[in-house]
C-alpha cells in the first residue's frame, strides 16, 4: 500500500473530530498566512493536503479561487461540505493533476511531511506554481516545544515500531531541514515565523475526541481497543489540567513562505 493509501485510510477514520476539536486550533497561523499572501480575487490558490478544508474556506472567503486536494476522502467529505460548489480532490502530492505554472498560491499545512518523499512533494508544489508565486508550508515545530508532542508520543507507545523512513508529523521540523529543501529546489525563502497555537479544551471528551481525529490515533486501533487508546490520550492529557475539565496545550509551529 502507498504512503497515500495509508494515510489517506487513517485520516479518514475520525474525520468529524479532526475538523471539530483539532484543526480550529490552526487558526493563527492560517490567519498569519492569510495576512502575509492576500489570497484574493486574483488568485488562483491550490491547497495540497487540504484535510477538512478551513483553510480554504478562509481563502474563498477573502476572493481567491481554490482548489484541495487530500489523500484521505474522509475529510474531503468534510471539506466538500464546508466549501459547497469549489473542487476538492483524492490527490497524491506527488503526482499533481495539474499543468505546470498553473497557481499563484500553493499552500501545504502539515501535509507535505506525510508523502512519501516529502523533496518531491515540494517539486510538485513548484512545478505548478506560477514564476513569482508563493509557497507556504506549515509544520510542527520541534517536538520539545509542543506539548501535543507528549500526546502523540503516548498514542505511539500503543504502536509497533514504525518501518525505517516513515513519515511522520516532526518529519520536516529539524532545524534547517526546510530551508536546505527549499535551496535545493531554488526555491527562495522569503518569510519564516514561528507561530503559536495553543490547544484549550473544556472538556477531557474534547481533548480525547480531538486526538481520535488524528492518523496516529487510528493506527493505534488496528492493535489495541478504542477504549485502551482513550484512556491513553487521557492520561497524557492530565498534566495540562488547570481547573474543572480546563486542559491547556501550548504547541509551536514553524510557517516558511517561498517564492519561485
Amino acid at each position: 500500500m502507498s504512503t497515500k493509501e495509508t494515510q489517506g485510510k487513517l485520516w479518514s477514520v475520525a474525520p468529524q473530530y479532526w475538523s471539530t476539536y483539532f484543526e480550529p486550533f490552526f487558526l493563527p497561523i492560517y490567519k498569519h498566512v492569510i495576512k502575509q499572501v492576500e489570497p484574493g480575487e486574483n488568485s488562483f490558490l491550490l491547497d495540497a493536503g487540504c484535510g477538512s478544508g478551513l483553510f480554504s474556506h478562509m481563502a474563498i472567503s477573502n476572493g481567491a479561487d481554490v482548489i484541495g486536494v487530500d489523500a484521505a476522502p474522509g475529510l474531503l467529505e468534510v471539506a466538500r461540505e464546508r466549501n459547497p460548489g469549489n473542487n476538492f480532490m483524492e490527490e497524491d502530492l506527488e503526482s499533481l493533476p495539474f499543468a505546470s505554472d498553473s497557481f499563484t498560491i500553493v499552500t501545504g499545512f502539515n501535509s507535505f511531511q506525510y508523502a512519501g518523499n516529502f523533496t518531491n512533494a515540494l517539486a510538485e508544489a513548484k512545478r505548478v506554481l506560477r514564476e513569482g508565486g508563493k509557497l507556504v508550508i506549515g509544520i510542527w515545530d520541534k517536538p520539545e516545544k509542543s506539548d501535543a508532542t507528549n500526546i502523540l508520543k503516548a498514542i505511539g507507545s500503543l504502536l509497533p515500531p514504525p518501518p525505517a523512513g516513515t513519515p511522520g508529523p516532526f518529519a520536516l521540523s529539524e532545524e534547517g531541514k526546510i530551508e536546505q529543501i527549499l535551496q535545493s529546489l531554488s526555491l527562495k525563502l522569503v518569510h519564516k515565523a514561528a507561530i503559536s497555537c495553543p490547544f484549550i479544551y473544556y472538556k477531557l471528551t474534547d481533548g480525547i475526541k480531538s486526538f481520535m481525529g488524528t492518523g496516529p490515533a487510528a493506527a493505534a486501533l488496528n492493535h489495541v481497543s478504542e477504549k485502551q487508546v482513550q484512556q491513553t490520550i487521557a492520561k497524557a492529557l492530565q498534566p495540562y489540567h488547570l481547573t474543572e475539565e480546563l486542559y491547556h496545550l501550548e504547541n509551536s509551529f514553524l510557517l516558511f513562505i517561498a517564492e519561485k
